[in-house]
């Protein structure tokens, strides 16, 4: 039994470890706390001891980004879900990033966490999430499932929120690569309102080239994709001797780089988050790219983090 206090604030500690790759992922949004290669930190996560900073290593779903008035429509259904991010008035991050998960399967280099998603008034729909996070020779590997419960069609979109980091480098001098031959654009609530090409502009990031003092907080999509239907950012220091590269499987098909102006303290614009994404903010409303879970039916995706020049 645990004595008062010595409970970390994200719960259960889960590692896994390979090949000199090893991660921490955690019982609180089932998401990822750490993750090194031989010794090295490239991700930019948080302390045991910590609460969960800026989302770091959060888990979106079953919605990423923003949700205009947390307000949409599906279906016969009018549904308002609660604002969790009042500033703005808009409903973010989905609804499993603070909960707990529990274990379903461990071994030395992976491990299986899930959560079983209640209907809500906002979300009347019961889903089945299970997360596999492995590490092995070819880096972190992550393995999403989610499963509808119920007897109705369910709405869904799923993202990862982990913060990106070369050690030693600072942002401004980070070399960036995303294939998006997009970018959308956004009112000042940080809601789309409009796509425009890259080609030609600031946001343009289709060649590697360091990010400088550009401020963003941008969803590219029209991807680039590789031979396999994936695609992949890459981040990598201005000499090329460090890089880490961020993929995600045919299933995402867009790509959210967060440089993080808005945090404060040490954390402000410290690394960058990329998230892969199934989809665009305000999706529940625009049904851009958005998943459509059917009764009993499953969806699966796959993502990961590669370190490497």
């Amino acid at each position: 039994m645990e004595k008062a206090g010595t409970r970390p604030p994200s719960g259960t500690q889960w590692t896994i470890a390979a090949d000199g790759h090893e991660a921490v992922i955690v019982e609180v949004g089932g998401g990822l706390r750490s993750y090194r290669h031989d010794g090295v930190d490239y991700v930019d996560g948080y302390a045991a001891d910590e609460i969960c900073p800026g989302s770091a290593g959060h888990v979106l779903a079953p919605w990423p980004n923003r949700i205009r008035d947390g307000q949409y429509t599906f279906g016969e259904r009018s549904l308002q879900l609660d604002l969790s991010e009042p500033a703005r008035r808009n409903a973010i991050h989905g609804l499993v990033n603070w909960v707990s998960w529990h274990l379903v399967e461990q071994s030395a280099d992976a491990v299986t966490v899930g959560y079983d998603l209640p209907p809500s008034p906002g979300y009347p729909w019961a889903l089945r999430l299970r997360n596999r996070w492995s590490v092995g020779a070819d880096g972190l590997r992550v393995e999403h499932e989610v499963t509808n419960l119920g007897a109705e069609d369910a709405p869904y979109g799923y993202s990862m929120h982990p913060y990106l980091r070369l050690p030693g480098v600072p942002v401004d001098e980070v070399s960036l690569r995303v294939p998006g031959r997009i970018r959308v654009l956004l009112d000042g609530r940080l809601l789309p309102i409009a796509a425009a090409p890259v080609a030609g502009t600031e946001y343009d990031f289709t060649e590697p080239r360091p990010i400088g003092d550009a401020v963003l907080d941008v969803a590219f999509g029209d991807l680039v994709r590789d031979a396999d239907g994936g695609s992949a950012v890459t981040l990598a220091a201005p000499d090329g001797s460090a890089a880490v590269h961020i993929w995600a499987d045919r299933e995402f098909g867009w790509w959210q780089v967060f440089t993080g102006d808005t945090l404060t303290g040490e954390r402000h614009r410290r690394s960058v988050a990329v998230e892969p994404m199934t989809c665009p903010a305000d999706a529940f409303r625009s049904g851009k790219d958005l998943i459509t879970l059917k009764p009993g039916g499953t969806w699966q995706g796959a993502w990961g983090l590669r370190p490497g020049v």
